[in-house]
C-alpha cells in the first residue's frame, strides 16, 4: 500500500496518445478507458493515487475525449436505476467512484509529446519537495524504449541522478534503469521544458526537460520493488488482465484452474 502524503496534492495523469500500439481496439475508445477485468485501466491508477492520499487528478487528454473524466463523474440516472432494481452493492460502487477524487481533464492539443502533455498541466503544480523518478531495471535489448539514467548510489534503491537519455541505443546506454512513468515533480521543470526542442520522434520529451533540471538541481530515483505490467501492448495488457483476475478472491480459483 503506497504511503499517504501529505506533500502531493495533485497527480497529472498524460494520456492524450493514440494508443496505436492497441488498434484496433482503441479506435473510438481511449487507450486508458480499455478494461482489465471489470474496470478500466486508469480506474487502477486514480485509485492508487487516492490510497496515497491524493485528492485531486488531472488527466491530460486529446480534445476529442470525454470518455475518461466522465467516468469518475456522478451518474444521477445509472444511481436512480440500480436504487429501483435493490442492487445496493452496485449503486454503493457508482457512488464511491464518482466521490473518491476531483478528476477533471485538461486537453493536449496535439500529440506534440509526454514533455508538452506535463506542460499542460502546468497551472495545477505547486512546490513539493524535489524531483524524484521512478526506474526499473530492464533488459538490456530493451533499453531503446525507455528514458534511462545514468546515477549514484545513495542507499539501497535510490539513485541520485547524474544524467539521463531518452531512448538510447542499447550500446550507448548509460546503465540498464529505465524510467517507467511515476514520476515526483516540482514547478522549476516548466521553465525546462519550455526550453527544450523536439528529441526522439520529434516530440518534447519530458526526459531532456528533466535531464536540463537535473544541472540546476538534485534529482533522485527510486528502484521499482513490485511486478509492472505494460498494459499499453497486447502481451502486456493480457497479462496485467490476468494479474488482476489472480488476486480477485471471486475469480482466482476457477481461473486459476482453467489456466492450469
Amino acid at each position: 500500500m503506497p504511503t499517504p502524503s501529505a506533500d502531493v496534492s495533485t497527480l497529472l495523469v498524460p494520456v492524450a496518445g493514440l494508443g496505436t500500439r492497441m488498434l484496433p481496439a482503441t479506435r473510438a475508445v481511449p487507450k486508458e478507458m480499455l478494461p482489465l477485468v471489470d474496470r478500466p485501466i486508469i480506474q487502477y491508477g486514480v485509485e492508487e493515487a487516492v490510497a496515497s492520499g491524493i485528492r485531486r487528478v488531472v488527466l491530460v487528454t486529446n480534445p476529442g475525449n470525454t470518455l475518461s473524466a466522465s467516468h469518475f463523474a456522478p451518474a444521477p440516472d445509472l444511481e436512480a436505476e440500480l436504487g429501483k432494481r435493490g442492487k445496493t452493492d452496485l449503486l454503493a460502487m457508482a457512488r464511491e467512484l464518482s466521490s473518491m477524487a476531483d478528476v477533471s481533464a485538461v486537453p493536449q492539443d496535439a500529440p506534440r509529446g509526454l514533455g508538452h502533455a506535463v506542460l499542460c498541466g502546468r497551472d495545477v503544480f505547486r512546490e513539493t519537495g524535489g524531483p524524484v523518478l521512478l526506474v526499473e531495471r530492464v533488459p538490456h535489448a530493451s533499453v531503446g524504449q525507455y528514458g534511462i539514467i545514468a546515477a549514484t548510489a545513495v542507499r539501497d534503491s535510490v539513485w541520485r541522478v547524474t544524467d539521463m537519455v531518452e531512448k538510447p541505443a542499447p550500446e550507448h546506454a548509460p546503465s540498464n534503469l529505465g524510467i517507467v512513468g511515476r514520476y515526483l515533480l516540482t514547478p522549476d521543470l516548466f521553465d525546462e521544458l519550455e526550453a527544450t526542442e523536439p528529441g526522439a520522434g520529434g516530440e518534447i520529451q519530458l526526459t531532456d526537460g528533466l535531464r536540463r533540471l537535473a544541472r540546476k538541481r538534485p534529482i533522485y530515483a527510486c528502484e521499482l520493488w513490485g511486478k509492472r505490467h505494460d498494459a499499453g501492448n497486447p502481451l502486456g495488457y493480457l497479462k496485467a488482465a490476468v494479474h488482476v483476475a489472480l488476486r480477485r478472491p471471486d475469480l482466482a480459483p476457477e481461473l486459476r484452474a482453467w489456466l492450469a
